[in-house]
């Protein structure tokens, strides 16, 4: 299988009208973005294929809050990392082979969009905005669908963020509403025929390059 993007080539920086948040007109370290989906296209999916899964996840999340967003102080790049899900989608039919820009998210929805747009018959699950924004009671919900980059602004490290489409043996997954990355990985288990990956790079710092 190939994953290719219109919106970002292959290892280079996704543009900012594709985050969640970016840098501030006037010197704020974030500020929200537009937070559209990219555009995504996919072939030579195996014979057999009955559905697709649609991933995209940051690995380079910092394993300790510690300096996160904090002034004066700086992630360090060396910090150990963890995973953090900004989009998953099940469901997708084996007969759609492209996600146009936007049509999924256009714009931050304040306590998370209730019902994501997708292609006919897809489910997107809960990504980990939910948790980010548990303890703020202006942003708190239940996340669903995509929610693009916003790494700390104060991060040394370039983030990576992989968009990963699956072919699934399989029309459709016994998930719940809301559904997590863990939940998601289990049920696709001896399920995935192929799959391909596009990683473009995020970061709101202005000394990473």
């Amino acid at each position: 299988m190939h994953l290719r993007s219109d919106s970002f080539a292959h290892g280079a920086r996704i543009p900012e009208e594709f985050a969640f948040g970016r840098r501030g007109d006037h010197g704020e370290p974030c500020v929200l973005s537009n937070n559209r989906n990219p555009h995504l296209a996919w072939r030579d999916a195996p014979r057999g294929t009955r559905s697709f899964v649609l991933t995209c996840i940051d690995g380079d999340v910092p394993g300790k809050g510690d300096d996160v967003n904090k002034p004066g102080r700086t992630v360090p790049a060396d910090l150990p990392r963890v995973e953090f899900v900004h989009w998953l989608m099940i469901d997708i039919p084996a007969t759609c082979d492209e996600i146009a820009a936007g049509s999924c998210s256009d714009g931050v929805t304040a306590h998370g969009k209730r019902a994501p747009k997708g292609p006919p018959g897809s489910r997107q699950g809960r990504n980990d905005y939910t948790g980010w924004f548990a303890s703020d009671p202006d942003m708190r919900g239940d996340y669903l669908g995509y929610d693009g980059p916003c790494p700390p602004w104060n991060d040394a490290l370039l983030h990576r963020y992989r968009f990963r489409v699956h072919a699934l043996d399989v029309p459709a997954l016994a998930l719940p509403d809301a559904f997590v990355w863990p939940e998601l990985r289990s049920a696709m288990q001896g399920h995935i025929l192929d799959q391909a990956e596009i990683i473009g790079t995020y970061s709101l710092n202005p000394a990473v390059r």
